[in-house]
């Protein structure tokens, strides 16, 4: 999309960090920002300081590893503007540090829950959204250096997290509309 002017852009924890920088970047050039987070008083913050500048902005309590907190996110963006032009997720957690022997299992459930199952509960909600909408749309995934290789030592969950998350988009650009 290169006319960002107008459009609606969800954005999966986009209260601090590379999320909020897209929401400043994308909104300033005309696009209306809905921000999904579960740290209500980062939410509340984000927004006021985007508004602040002239961008348009919503925000709603969002926990990505829960599908139906993920359906209300979505609705919340459509009920709002009518339809969602781009869904950016970019929620993610680190953790479960150090060698696989020495990781705690629930630890590294939590960081797959967030980082990859996030995604999968965001792209499988917002996918079937746009394509009922049957307008252009798209979503973005973000990962990181360690989709493609290890990038941060003694972090197992966290690098295969992004790995699945590059499979999943492959994936998703061979079976969804373009």
């Amino acid at each position: 999309m290169r006319n960002l002017k107008d459009k609606v852009i969800a954005i999966t924890g986009g209260a601090t960090g590379i999320g909020f920088a897209l929401a400043k970047a994308l909104g300033s050039e005309g696009a209306k920002i809905v921000i999904g987070e579960p740290r209500k008083d980062r939410l509340k913050e984000a927004v006021s300081l985007l508004i602040d500048l002239g961008i348009e902005a919503s925000e709603t309590y969002l926990d990505v590893t829960d599908l139906k907190s993920v359906e209300n996110f979505s609705s919340f963006t459509c009920e709002r503007y009518g339809h969602v032009d781009m869904l950016i997720n970019n929620a993610g957690i680190s953790g479960a540090r150090g060698r696989i022997d020495k990781v705690n299992v629930d630890e590294a459930k939590k960081v797959f829950d967030v980082n990859f199952f996030g995604v999968w509960n965001g792209c499988s909600v917002f996918s079937k959204k746009m394509i009922e909408q049957g307008t252009n749309a798209a979503i973005y995934n973000l990962g990181s250096e360690n989709s493609l290789f290890v990038a941060v030592p003694n972090s197992v969950a966290y690098v295969a997290s992004k790995h699945a998350v590059l499979g999943l988009s492959e994936s998703l650009r061979n079976d969804l509309p373009d």
